[in-house]
């Protein structure tokens, strides 16, 4: 690795970094400008991408059958998954934004590593070429927001809750190839000390009530970086698209959606704790369940199921209907699946399609032949391997994180 002069200190380089826009380079720190970018809504005007996205800050098309959108966010319908394999499609996949799709070019993008974590404590600067010429590794693993499930709260059990309003669809799972974080930190020359890292995004400044909180970024634990963490720029055997992170974003298995930073610019390496907006304001437990100055921030994301069925759907009755779902849990792989097609009364166990595996959801599948006709309420629950079950009720906090209840699903047989 080529020496660098020496570093501005830490107050410096973060007054640098925090003014750089996202299209801009890191003050004078980078030897080239980091890719540059250009706003979704500007790309689609100049013709950079295709067309069809709804004004919502995203480039890829997002047709009502397969997508809701939520503001800066599109929420991938469940049931639109029932046709699809383990892997969710890219254009199927949920976004979460908290601004609006960088496009950017892989070109001229770097990926700086810096602070006080590091040998020499002078910054560290890795290309798209560079990171591609490391070994790489694939991981199949999901991606869920955090707030996966949030109006649930609310509707099924009457409890109040800020934020996107996501159903069950802030969920995909995909095959994602990239380098593994701990060899680039190692390349870097990360100190013995080191024990936090702050990635941060390329997209613009997240701004909210007149507050500018700049880039998106969260502290990651070195020991969580060096266990299964990868810098992913390929996302089922294609290079990441734009909404998805291109040209590389992290992947941090098993932990909620917010640690996989997209559009990954800039990592600082620290000898001590970090913090961030989106590890205090954000991203931790609030309300009378939980500490007065709210939990720890959330790492490991829960356990769910869900049909592959719009709510509300109508049903004929007295014929069979092939029930098909999908069940995950970060903390173990799949155990069971049990079913009730009549609110809860009797439960019996669905047909795994997949073998359970880390990181990953399965599907299954179970009969039904409805007799009687009128609403009717379907239950799903999983066990994992580690004794999990998702319970009746979800603990409340006030920002809707982790709901992992059985959910109440609504049909009607005619």
């Amino acid at each position: 690795m080529p020496s660098y002069p020496p570093a501005p200190d830490r107050r410096s380089l973060l007054k640098l970094l925090a003014a750089a826009p996202a299209a801009s380079a890191l003050g004078g720190l980078a030897a080239t400008a980091p890719a540059h970018a250009v706003p979704a809504q500007t790309a689609r005007a100049s013709g950079a991408v295709a067309s069809g996205a709804v004004a919502s800050g995203i480039v890829k098309s997002l047709p009502s059958e397969w997508f809701t959108v939520r503001g800066t966010n599109a929420e991938a319908r469940f049931d639109s998954f029932a046709d699809t394999g383990l892997l969710t499609p890219a254009d199927r996949f949920f976004v979460r934004n908290h601004t609006s799709t960088p496009v950017l070019d892989a070109s001229d993008w770097r990926l700086t590593l810096w602070g006080d974590g590091l040998h020499g404590r002078s910054p560290v600067h890795f290309t798209y070429g560079q990171l591609r010429d490391l070994p790489s590794v694939t991981r199949t693993a999901l991606i869920e927001c955090a707030g996966n499930g949030r109006s649930l709260y609310t509707s099924q059990q009457g409890e109040p809750v800020t934020g996107t309003s996501w159903t069950l669809g802030a969920v995909g799972a995909a095959r994602w190839r990239g380098v593994r974080l701990s060899d680039v930190l190692r390349r870097a020359g990360i100190a013995h000390d080191a024990v936090a890292l702050q990635p941060r995004g390329l997209d613009d400044p997240y701004v909210s009530g007149g507050v500018d909180y700049g880039r998106v970024r969260r502290p990651l634990p070195v020991a969580k970086a060096f266990d299964d963490v990868i810098l992913a720029y390929e996302m089922n055997g294609e290079p990441l698209p734009y909404d998805h992170g291109h040209p590389v974003r992290l992947v941090v298995p098993s932990w909620v959606g917010i640690a996989s930073i997209k559009w990954l610019g800039d990592i600082e390496v620290s000898a001590r704790p970090l913090t961030s907006p989106w590890s205090t304001d954000w991203y931790r437990l609030f309300g009378p369940a939980h500490p007065s100055g709210g939990s720890d921030p959330i790492t490991v994301q829960t356990i769910k199921s869900a049909y592959e069925l719009p709510f509300g759907a109508t049903l004929e009755a007295d014929r069979v209907h092939r029930l098909t779902g999908r069940a995950w849990s970060a903390h173990a792989p799949v155990r069971s699946v049990e079913v009730s097609t009549d609110g809860g009364t009797h439960w019996r166990r669905a047909r795994l399609l997949d073998t359970p595996r880390r990181d990953g959801w399965v599907r299954w599948t179970v009969p039904w032949r409805p007799h009687r006709t009128g609403p009717v309420t379907l239950l799903s629950r999983t066990t994992d391997a580690a004794g999990n079950t998702q319970p009746e009720r979800a603990v409340h906090n006030t920002q809707g994180y982790l709901f992992g209840a059985v959910v109440r699903h609504p049909v009607t047989v005619a």
